[in-house]
């Protein structure tokens, strides 16, 4: 024990200090956060609301969507967060080739959501059903399943692109109303 703390105490803090507010950057577009924070509100007049579904993935997926949510990209601190039902979400998001036995709870799921309804079938998996396809075990991509308003490739995709996606079909959806 005496080993692992002298150790500690010679090696000292290995981590980056932390930026100044000023230089705080979106990794999406460049804007200062406070901006992109204002956008969304003045897209939306409020938070915008996510609700995740894992549909039968391989939680690679999840892994970059729980990224999200860490300090680096803090989703949280611009106005995005996650909720638990889908009668408060404004986005639905959905992982993984729908499964037979997820295909039901989806589309309950999609019908609970408020309109206006938006989806994102993330990954390879949640665009075309990738490897496990369309078979006895699996209806394949989310759209054999409900309505896709946006997909993103990639096994898995990462943190930027996933957000790039969200705020993405968020502009189209703020000129409609």
């Amino acid at each position: 024990m005496w080993n692992t703390l002298s150790r500690m105490l010679r090696t000292g803090l290995l981590t980056e200090p932390l930026p100044k507010l000023s230089e705080a950057r979106s990794v999406v577009e460049g804007l200062p956060l406070e901006p992109m924070q204002q956008n969304l509100l003045n897209i939306l007049g409020r938070a915008l609301c996510i609700r995740h579904v894992d549909a039968g993935s391989c939680n690679g997926c999840e892994l970059e969507i729980q990224a999200l949510g860490n300090p680096y990209y803090n989703i949280e601190g611009v106005g995005i967060k996650f909720v638990a039902s889908p009668r408060h979400a404004d986005l639905l998001l959905v992982t993984g080739p729908v499964s037979v036995n997820m295909e039901e709870a989806l589309r309950r799921t999609y019908e609970a959501m408020p309109e206006p309804k938006l989806v994102i079938a993330l990954g390879d998996c949640g665009a075309c059903g990738a490897a496990f396809g369309s078979s006895y075990a699996s209806r394949g991509g989310v759209s054999n399943a409900i309505p896709v308003d946006k997909t993103v490739a990639g096994c898995p995709p990462s943190p930027p692109e996933i957000l790039r996606a969200i705020l993405d079909l968020i502009r189209p959806a703020a000129d409609e109303v």
